[in-house]
């Protein structure tokens, strides 16, 4: 396989940037950026996100536990780049939250945003798929949202 042909063409897939939010068996808030998030069922509604094997938020994500999607809006990219570090265990301290109505935490300026409930998960290669059971959604500001190739973020492998 060309890797570099490979890497070119999964970079040019087309991807939202979204704001993960939850909060850790300890009860802090654990917030990171995710772009491989997609609706997966209508009926229950359900969300999928994939997490980079070994990171911190993984230990959020256990089964029943709450997490939220949050939609970031175009212009919103040092919002997304804050969450992307790895680097800075203070980063979920530096977005404004708001609580959800299952106590997970929300970004207040987000243009909505999903609860769920983890209710599986299985490993993918070097990430592993969340499944989420979508219990409440709500409406924030107005705007676009914020895109992978907008935000100068990249993740392709």
């Amino acid at each position: 396989m060309d890797g570099e042909a490979r890497h070119r063409v999964l970079e040019q897939f087309t991807y939202g940037v979204y704001a993960v939010t939850a909060r850790d068996p300890a009860g802090r808030t654990a917030a990171f950026t995710a772009s491989w998030v997609t609706q997966c069922s209508f009926q229950p509604p359900m969300v999928a996100v994939a997490v980079e094997n070994g990171t911190d938020p993984m230990a959020a994500l256990q089964p029943g536990a709450t997490f939220a999607v949050n939609v970031l809006a175009a212009g919103q990219e040092e919002v997304a780049r804050t969450l992307a570090r790895r680097d800075d265990p203070q980063k979920a301290g530096r977005v404004a939250y708001g609580q959800g109505s299952t106590g997970c935490p929300v970004l207040r300026d987000a243009l909505g945003w999903v609860e769920c409930r983890v209710t599986g998960s299985t490993p993918t290669g070097d990430h592993t798929l969340f499944l989420g059971e979508v219990l409440d959604a709500g409406a924030g500001g107005s705007g676009r949202p914020l895109t992978a190739a907008e935000s100068g973020l990249r993740y392709a492998g």
